[in-house]
């Protein structure tokens, strides 16, 4: 997957989706370093605070850890 692609993903993603992939990537992911770190910590931030908390505890209750 190219980061452009990683990019579109992100972009695209629930909340959900984006909080299991924080959860559950390897240290060391694509996800997580340089532009796409940056664009996925931006859009996690966005998500979170558009969710609100309550959304934020079910989605995370639903993925475990």
């Amino acid at each position: 997957m190219t980061d452009d692609e990683r990019i579109k993903w992100i972009d695209n993603a629930s909340y959900e989706d984006l909080l299991y992939t924080h959860r559950f990537q390897p240290i060391g992911s694509p996800y997580f370093s340089g532009p796409v770190g940056e664009h996925f910590a931006s859009v996690m931030n966005t998500r979170q605070k558009e969710v609100g908390n309550a959304a934020h505890v079910a989605a995370s209750k639903a993925i475990g850890w």
